[in-house]
């Protein structure tokens, strides 16, 4: 069923963005007057279609990884001398330039209107508070102090633990001084700390800034309680059921729900005796957590139960939205930051202070739906949102065989007031192809090593 969920969760995200960008196209080249032969959603055969009054063809193919529009063009195949001035190829360069551009810019629009839904609606996020500074690490040593929100970095305002980590991924490869702004929870006091940098997570796979500073986010204290039986794990074999609070583990005394989670990790295929508390009286359970390999070798043990959710202190959970006007603007400026951010990183991987590691392909964004779908509507609409923007960001890319690669062409021929040799545009589209496919390969192989 979760494999299900994920193919599915992959084939809706896909889904709504690749319509989105072939939309653009398509609907950009009807307004300047291309005919348009087939507006495809995914490759390969069709599983369906259907024509409109204009003689455009509709389909949906069974291989939903991308999509296409056709157009009337002399270079593919002959055409009727009375559809010539409807030729693709026939248009003004500037009318080339239009329809290349939509289909990215439809991305961005997409982005722009997610986020004026989250924000008209108002999000929920978790203030930045810091629960404990790691000791010996480099937020220590520039005198971070816990049990402070973090209210900027950089000078920029934060309010939420989603924008420290985007703020803090800006200045990863950089050199320099992280500055915090500070204010003491629930209190007045503010202050300021400058954490010195170099080359800070050059190369690192998976950067974790937070982690990487020795900062921990606050999290409520969580009971040993349990508060989800998974059907068919080792919980539910051994008689466990919701709202059993765990008391002791072969004798040892349970402090938490982390330290359960030690205490089963380190007991695979080993036999735990429970003192646990259920409905005011103490019983006794045997638990055999059944093992599992993670990525990097160790062997843990697991039991298929979640731990009851801990309460928040009051305002530490927050909502942010702003008015229907307001959020055009404000929608306006994250997709705006996020394209910054998403050519930032690209920069820093082409000059090697971003790991290529980082890349990632289907099997990744397969996966994270799947993830932010489970986690709500809301959730899924940020992720959808920010694949839209990469999405956008990577097609205009000046790489031939990529609307960015057919831009190029046509703003040299703008300038230079001739077309791009057609030897030329096929050598081109040859060496993007040779880029496009390595990048898909990189990307590909990074999901198998994720595995």
């Amino acid at each position: 069923m979760s494999v299900l969920h994920t193919v599915l969760s992959l084939i809706v995200t896909l889904g709504i963005l690749v319509t989105v960008h072939e939309y653009g196209h398509f609907w950009v080249a009807r307004r300047c007057g291309v005919k348009v032969l087939r507006f495809s959603v995914g490759f390969g055969k069709p599983l369906f279609s259907w024509r409109d009054k204009q003689d455009t063809e509709y389909a949906i193919a069974w291989i939903p990884l991308g999509g296409y529009v056709s157009m009337l063009d002399e270079r593919e195949a002959p055409v009727d001398s009375r559809d010539l001035h409807r030729a693709f190829n026939r248009q003004s360069v500037w009318k080339r330039i239009a329809i290349v551009a939509a289909g990215p810019l439809a991305n961005f629009l997409l982005a722009i209107v997610t986020y004026w839904v989250l924000f008209a609606s108002g999000t929920t996020v978790l203030a930045p508070v810091i629960g404990s500074v790691e000791e010996n690490s480099a937020a220590e040593r520039a005198g971070l102090p816990s049990q402070y929100e973090i209210i900027s970095v950089d000078s920029e305002p934060v309010r939420s633990w989603q924008e420290v980590g985007l703020a803090m991924l800006a200045r990863v490869g950089d050199t320099g001084e992280v500055t915090l702004g500070l204010q003491e929870w629930q209190g007045y006091r503010q202050e300021e700390v400058r954490i010195p940098i170099e080359r800070w997570l050059t190369g690192e796979q998976e950067p974790n800034p937070l982690s990487d500073l020795g900062v921990t986010p606050y999290r409520p204290a969580i009971p040993a309680v349990i508060g989800r039986v998974i059907e068919g794990g080792a919980a539910q074999a051994a008689g466990l059921q919701v709202g059993d609070r765990i008391l002791s583990a072969n004798g040892e005394a349970v402090k938490d729900w982390p330290h359960w989670v030690q205490l089963v990790q380190g007991a695979a295929d080993n036999k735990l005796e429970l003192n646990l508390e259920r409905d005011g009286s103490q019983q006794q359970l045997v638990l055999i957590p059944k093992s599992r390999t993670q990525g990097d070798g160790r062997v843990i043990g697991y039991i298929g139960a979640a731990a009851q959710p801990g309460e928040w202190p009051e305002g530490m959970v927050r909502s942010i939205n702003y008015g229907i006007i307001e959020s055009v603007g404000q929608a306006t400026v994250k997709t705006w930051d996020m394209i910054g951010l998403t050519l930032d990183s690209i920069r820093k991987m082409i000059v090697g202070l971003i790991s290529v590691d980082n890349l990632s392909g289907p099997i990744t964004i397969a996966k994270v739906a799947s993830d932010s779908a489970k986690s709500g509507l809301e959730s899924f609409l940020m992720f959808l949102a920010y694949i839209s923007i990469s999405l956008g960001v990577l097609n205009l890319l000046p790489i031939p065989i990529l609307d960015g690669g057919h831009l190029l062409f046509y703003l040299v021929e703008a300038v230079t007031g001739r077309a791009v040799p057609e030897k030329a545009q096929q050598f081109g589209l040859r060496i993007g192809m040779v880029l496009l496919g390595s990048l898909m390969l990189i990307a590909f192989y990074n999901d198998l090593m994720r595995l």
